[in-house]
Formats: C-alpha cells, structure tokens, sequence
C-alpha cells in the first residue's frame, strides 16, 4: 500500500487515541474516517480492535461502493459512514464515541436542545437523537444521514455519538464539545427542565459563528 497518505492514516490513529485517552471510548467501541486526499474512498478504522493495537498500516481503504481493501475488515459502523459522506459533500472526517454522557443522553432518547449557545457548534439550533436501529444496519444508516443532513452531530438512540465536520480537527472538536454539553444538559435535568434560547437567539449566534476564529490565511 502507498505511503502517500501515511500523514492523514497517521493523524486517524492519533485521534482514536486521544478519545481513547479522554475516555470517550473504550476497548474496539466506536471508530472514525476520513475521506482519501484523492476524493475516491475514505480510511475507516479496522473492526474489533482497541486504540492501543491499531497502527495506521491497520487501517481499511474503502470505495464509495464500500469495497474494501487492507488486511483487516472495515468497521462494522462503514455503511452509516458511507451513507454520511454520500449525502454530505463537505465533510471529510466522522467521528463516532460511546462517550458515558452523550450514550446516557442518547439511552433515553433525547437530544441536546438549544439550553446553551454551544450547541450551535453542530451547525444548528439542537443535536438531534436518531431513533434506536441496529448497528451495522442500512436502516441505521440511513437514520444517521438523515438527521446530518443539516447538522454536523447528532445522538444514536442507545448507542452514541457520531460527530463530523471539514476537518477531523473540526470533527473532534464537535465531539468534545457534545460530549461536554452533554454533561451539563444531564445535570440541569437532574434540577428541572432547563430553559431554552429562542429560534432569533440561536439564529444570532449561528450567524456569530459563521464568522468566528481566524481566517485561513492565519492558519498555520
């Protein structure tokens, strides 16, 4: 296999590390892509290994057909992240964790509505929750594309997270702070409902984020 995109495989491994690290996974649960640098298929993290036994030569190439090529079979979750890359031209990275707050959320199947401003870092005024299919599954699948079709994360019904964005950089990013987010919406509703920002408010703040954080010519 050409060692051309051995950087991009390299920085994949890193970041199932770090979620690993961070405890937004555990043991083989969740994985992450991200589109090949020539547009034709996309890297997927292998099925049933750990974050500590995965080197970027573990790695499964797909096509867009989900055709695979590598020593190891591709992730079980491949066919949502195939359905998810078909329906989103722009992304180029998803991230999918088991993290403890977003699954407690996701187990009683409720998303993260506007209760804070930074839920807008999904690209919209909630996070929705997909309805419970089983993994692996087209109807899942088609679920997950459905729901990130104008959003950029959204929660599984009793499984998880899956987060996306431009760049897995940005990817996990929107993970972090789902995750987080997730935290702070369990522990208010252990108080009571909490409040929520309006359609104008949140409409203020996507557009505030549209312009947020430094231009691409002062990026390193």
């Amino acid at each position: 296999m050409s060692d051309e995109e051995r950087p991009l495989r390299e920085a994949l491994v890193a970041a199932l590390r770090r979620l690993d690290h961070l405890g937004l996974n555990r043991g083989s649960t969740g994985n992450l892509s991200h589109r090949s640098g020539t547009g034709s298929g996309l890297w997927i993290t292998p099925t049933g290994m750990g974050a500590d036994e995965i080197g970027a030569d573990d790695l499964v190439w797909l096509d867009g057909a989900g055709a695979s090529r590598g020593r190891w079979k591709p992730s079980s979750e491949a066919p949502f992240h195939l359905a998810v890359y078909a329906a989103r031209p722009d992304l180029r990275a998803v991230v999918h964790c088991h993290s403890v707050n977003a699954t407690a959320l996701a187990c009683l199947r409720r998303g993260l509505p506007a209760f804070h401003y930074m839920v807008a870092v999904a690209g919209g005024d909630s996070v929705p929750c997909v309805p419970y299919h089983l993994f692996g599954t087209e109807a899942l699948s088609k679920a997950v594309a459905a729901a990130l079709f104008d959003r950029d994360a959204c929660l599984l019904a009793h499984h998880g997270l899956v987060a996306t964005g431009p760049t897995l950089a940005k990817a996990m990013k929107v993970a972090l702070e789902v995750e987080s987010l997730s935290e702070v919406y369990l522990k208010a509703l252990a108080v009571g409902e909490p409040l929520q920002l309006d359609a104008a408010q949140m409409a203020e703040v996507l557009e505030k984020f549209s312009r947020y954080g430094q231009p691409e010519q002062g990026r390193s």
